[in-house]
C-alpha cells in the first residue's frame, strides 16, 4: 500500500517529527513517501491514500490548496483529514459553531465586511485592555498582532485590510499564555495520545518555534482533557486532531482546533508515532463521507 505524506515545497523531505512515522508505517506494510502538495507532476492517482502533514504554506495559497483537495476527491483518492473537515477547518469561524455547541472558546469578536469600524471603539466597548488581531485564514501566527486598546489605532490598517480580505477576528489576550503557557492536546483516530505545554520566549506571546517558543511534554489538566475530547467529537471522524487552548482559572478555553496540518509533537511522547501509524493503517481501507 502506497501512502503520500503531503508536505510543502519548503519541506520536501518532511519534518524531523513526521519522519518518525516512516518506520512504524513500513512495519505495517505501508509504503510512505513525501509528496509536495503543489507539485503538478506528482501522480496522486497512484496513491492509495494521502495524509496531509506539513503543508504549512496552505493559508498563503488557500484557493489553490482547496482546488488540490477537490482534485483528489475527483480522483477518488482518500484524503485525511477528509475534504469536508478541511473546508470547515480552514476558516477559523468554525470556532463560532463549536461555541454554539457549548465548548468554551477564548472571547472573540467577529467582524464582517461593511462600513468603517473603529477597532479602538470596539475594544473599549467590550472592556479589553489587550487583544490579538488575526486573519480568519492563517497558520503559524501569520499576520497576527497583539495590541493594547490605547494603541489600537496603530492596528487599524491591518484590521481594515483583513476585514476586506480573508476576514478578521479579534480575541481577548489571555495572560495565562505568558505566565503559564498554551496547551496542545493530540488525538489520533479520535483517541487522546499526549499533550504538550508550549511557552513563548521572554517578551513575546507567540508560542511557535518560528518565534522562539518552546514545548515540553506535560500532563494536561482534567478540564483541558474534558474540553478537548468534546471538541474533537464535535468535529466528526478525524485521523488526527490537535486541540490548542489555555487554562483560564479552572476553565479551559479553546483557541484553535487544528485539523489540517498541525505539528503533532511526536518526538515529545514515546509511542506517539506508533499510535498515529496505527490510526493511519486503520483508515487505509476506509473512505470518508
Amino acid at each position: 500500500m502506497r501512502i503520500a505524506l503531503a508536505t510543502s515545497a519548503d519541506l520536501p523531505i518532511l519534518t524531523d517529527d513526521d519522519c518518525l512515522l516512516l518506520e512504524p508505517l513500513a512495519k505495517r506494510g505501508i509504503q510512505p513517501e513525501a509528496a509536495t502538495w503543489s507539485d503538478p507532476a506528482y501522480k496522486w492517482a497512484s496513491c492509495d491514500m494521502v495524509v496531509i502533514r506539513s503543508c504549512w504554506d496552505y493559508h498563503l495559497r488557500i484557493a489553490e490548496f482547496l482546488h488540490w483537495v477537490e482534485s483528489l476527491e475527483a480522483l477518488g483518492v482518500p484524503l485525511w483529514n477528509s475534504p469536508k473537515i478541511i473546508r470547515w477547518n480552514c476558516d477559523k469561524s468554525y470556532l463560532r459553531e463549536l461555541e454554539a455547541k457549548g465548548i468554551s472558546v477564548v472571547p472573540t469578536l467577529w467582524f464582517e465586511r461593511g462600513p468603517m469600524i473603529s477597532l479602538a471603539d470596539e475594544l473599549r466597548r467590550v472592556g479589553w485592555h489587550d487583544a490579538v488581531v488575526k486573519p480568519r485564514i492563517s497558520a503559524t501566527a501569520h499576520r497576527t498582532r497583539l495590541i493594547r486598546t490605547e494603541q489600537a489605532e496603530e492596528a487599524q490598517d491591518l484590521f481594515d485590510e483583513l476585514r476586506a480580505g480573508p476576514g478578521v477576528m479579534v480575541q481577548k489576550f489571555m495572560e495565562p499564555i505568558v505566565c503559564e503557557g498554551e496547551w496542545s492536546l493530540m488525538f489520533f483516530g479520535g483517541e487522546f495520545s499526549h499533550a504538550v505545554l508550549k511557552t513563548p520566549k521572554a517578551g513575546d506571546f507567540r508560542v511557535q518555534h518560528d518565534f522562539g517558543g518552546h514545548e515540553r511534554s506535560a500532563q494536561a489538566p482534567v478540564p483541558a482533557m474534558q474540553a478537548a475530547e468534546k471538541a474533537v467529537r464535535a468535529a466528526g471522524a478525524t485521523l488526527y486532531a490537535r486541540v490548542d487552548g489555555v487554562m483560564d482559572g479552572d476553565e479551559f478555553r479553546l483557541m484553535e482546533l487544528e485539523l489540517i496540518e498541525p505539528a503533532l509533537f511526536l518526538q515529545e511522547s514515546a509511542g506517539a508515532a506508533e499510535k498515529l501509524a496505527a490510526a493511519i493503517a486503520a483508515r487505509s481501507t476506509q473512505s470518508f463521507a
